[in-house]
């Protein structure tokens, strides 16, 4: 008992307020809207959080854009067109969910294409492929002779069914299993339909240099996705970017803790009555900014809203964990069960996570239509934050902050003019309307 008693002690002990400003700096989101989208300033967030997040919805804007505005702020979408699809910065692929992701990547991300092609992880594609092998050879011949190719490009005789994955047309398996085993990559977007291209040609450098060795994998992953989150427990490097498998996770980890690569941390929590989620990890190289970051004693300063895919939230009960702050994407969810709104985007200012609003963009008319807005009980009593802490929220700048955001992505989806919806609790709806008046 008395040596298991040293061995605790000499696990660190920081402030759960530390591994939350620090998962803030490595998300990019310590400085909100305060940088200027470049190639360099790119390469670096993706590589910081390992991928930006693709989705189809597109009832603010697309997924992506929403997340580098966060960071960016307005910015000319053609610019991001020519970094990705021109310069190649940054590719598609599989990450967490169809990602953008670091050119710099790619050797690492290669080496799961390839066990991709030769050992399938489910069942179902195992047996889709063995079943239309001449169907992929055809599909990607024929984008090997005409060039890059689309969904829409192939035929599809109808079958009579209806719904299900496995019921799409049978070249968009083809053309879906040809991206996930590398042999074609996503050459280029027109209306957000991919064009697929032979990778040879949308990347040759890449594609010609060594994928990274197969047992190195499991470690670059483990460590990237510490990296992205500063400080993580078991569920959360789960729950971050896809792969590997969990026994691999766990084998993996515990030879780099027994190597000092990873150092096991005590975070320190407020509610004492909470469920133990775990140890906590992080790169020993990492220590140093986490002490730092313990010792700020202000907050990150500005403020944004959240893409609901961006990678601040993939993992929600982190989120719980670090800010006390409980999100759930409600588009799936029956309209009459919804409780905040179709496509709610969360508040951050200053580090906290005050509230979360309903955006809806109306493209023809110009107008960014605010349905509704639901600020934290704690913000709106002007209450101290209910986990990570730096001490009482400006109720009155945190509102200012709302406004200037709503304003700054109005600009970004080509509104010239906002509208607000209910506002809860109604007490702050007269302020907060004051505030878009201001900024307006």
């Amino acid at each position: 008992m008395a040596g298991a008693k040293r061995v605790a002690s000499r696990i660190p002990a920081v402030p759960l307020r530390a591994v939350a400003a620090l998962f803030l700096e490595r998300q990019h989101l310590d400085r909100p809207r305060g940088r200027r989208l470049s190639a360099a300033n790119l390469r670096r967030f993706a590589e910081d959080t390992g991928g930006v997040q693709l989705d189809t919805i597109n009832v603010v804007e697309r997924a992506h854009h929403l997340t580098l505005w966060s960071r960016f702020g307005p910015y000319d979408k053609r610019t991001l067109d020519r970094l990705v699809y021109g310069r190649r910065v940054l590719f598609e692929y599989w990450a967490h969910a169809a990602c953008l992701v670091p050119a710099s990547h790619f050797a690492a991300w290669r080496r799961v294409m390839l066990e991709y092609g030769t050992r399938p992880r489910h069942r179902a594609w195992r047996a889709w492929v063995r079943k239309n092998r001449v169907l992929v050879s055809a599909v990607e011949g024929a984008i090997r002779e005409k060039g890059p190719l689309a969904n829409a490009d192939f035929e599809h005789r109808r079958s009579g069914k209806r719904g299900g994955w496995w019921d799409r047309k049978p070249a968009a398996h083809a053309l879906d299993w040809l991206w996930k085993t590398g042999r074609t990559m996503v050459h280029s977007r027109i209306h957000f339909q991919k064009r697929y291209g032979v990778a040879e040609r949308v990347m040759p450098g890449a594609v010609k240099a060594p994928p990274l060795p197969e047992h190195e994998f499991p470690r670059w992953h483990l460590r990237q996705s510490l990296r992205a989150m500063g400080a993580a427990t078991g569920s959360d490097l789960r729950m971050y970017l896809t792969f590997p498998r969990i026994e691999e996770r766990r084998r993996v980890m515990k030879e780099m803790v027994d190597a000092g690569e990873i150092m096991e941390i005590a975070v320190e929590v407020r509610d004492r009555s909470a469920k133990p989620v775990g140890p906590w990890f992080i790169l020993a190289e990492d220590l140093p900014a986490l002490a730092r970051a313990g010792r700020r004693r202000s907050p990150p300063r500005g403020t944004t809203l959240l893409c609901p895919f961006d990678s601040m939230l993939w993992h929600r009960d982190r989120v719980r964990r670090l800010f006390g702050y409980d999100y759930t994407i409600e588009v799936y969810t029956p309209a009459p069960k919804r409780r905040h709104g179709y496509y709610t985007l969360p508040i951050l200012h200053d580090g906290q996570l005050i509230g979360r609003l309903d955006p809806k963009t109306h493209r023809e008319a110009r107008r960014l239509e605010v349905k509704s807005v639901h600020f934290e009980p704690w913000f709106a009593k002007s209450l101290p934050p209910p986990a990570a802490d730096w001490g009482r929220v400006d109720r009155d700048a945190g509102l200012a902050g709302v406004a200037e955001s709503l304003q700054s992505l109005a600009r970004f989806v080509g509104a010239g003019e906002v509208t607000l919806g209910r506002v809860s609790p109604g007490a702050l709806a007269a302020p907060l309307r004051r505030a878009l008046r201001a900024v307006s």
